[in-house]
């Protein structure tokens, strides 16, 4: 089986898109960055957000999602998406990121980053790509890309391989971690396994299940 890899390291500005969020700017258009790209525990340098409030921070640094499941997207949605297009930093191949552990490490390059949650689409992704039902769609799907943090500093490029350094002793995936915060709320207890999640989602975790 070959190892993991990078195919596309991709960085977006904030700039103006009609249509798309309440501003009409955004930084979800990402585009592949050439060469090797530095990686600050806030994410990749030259990459932006422009709605700080619900994206980016220590906690969503970099975003990654498999190019196995941008391609079934393109086959379902019959049109072209290109790596990026999804709003991710980086386009892996090779690599299950839906079945990732809440907390596990990824090496990449010098880098060293660490899976805390899964992405929720929200009407900015949906108005961006244009497609009708797109939140409710992607839902359904759950192959949300992961959330990273960084734990070390370093740079990354198209090209390197994904090792997985680290996996922790529990059973909370990308996977189940969405479905628990979207549409099925009797998994929300399991979240507590996994103390990697970020603060916010702990805690919203151990409220639902206080309440049970």
């Amino acid at each position: 089986m070959s190892q993991p890899t990078v195919v596309s390291v991709n960085v977006g500005k904030i700039k103006p898109i009609d249509g798309v969020g309440k501003s009409g700017r955004t930084a979800i258009d990402k585009r592949a960055a050439e060469g090797r790209v530095a990686v600050s525990q806030l994410g990749l340098v030259g990459d932006q957000q422009a709605d700080t409030a619900n994206h980016g921070g220590v906690e969503q640094a970099v975003y990654a999602y498999a190019t196995e499941d941008l391609d079934r997207w393109a086959t379902a949605l019959d049109r072209e998406l290109r790596a990026g297009q999804f709003g991710e930093n980086l386009s892996t191949r090779g690599l299950d990121v839906t079945g990732a552990l809440i907390g596990e490490t990824w090496r990449i390059g010098s880098a060293l980053l660490q899976v805390t949650a899964p992405r929720i689409p929200c009407v900015v992704f949906q108005n961006w790509l244009g497609e009708e039902h797109w939140v409710r769609r992607f839902t359904a799907e759950a192959t949300p890309g992961a959330y990273l943090r960084v734990l070390e500093v370093g740079e990354l490029a198209a090209g390197d391989e994904v090792a997985v350094e680290r996996r922790p002793d529990h059973d909370v995936t990308i996977g189940l971690a969405f479905r628990a915060m979207t549409t099925d709320r009797g998994l929300v207890p399991r979240l507590l396994d996994a103390t990697d999640l970020p603060r916010p989602i702990y805690e919203f975790a151990r409220r639902i299940s206080d309440a049970r």
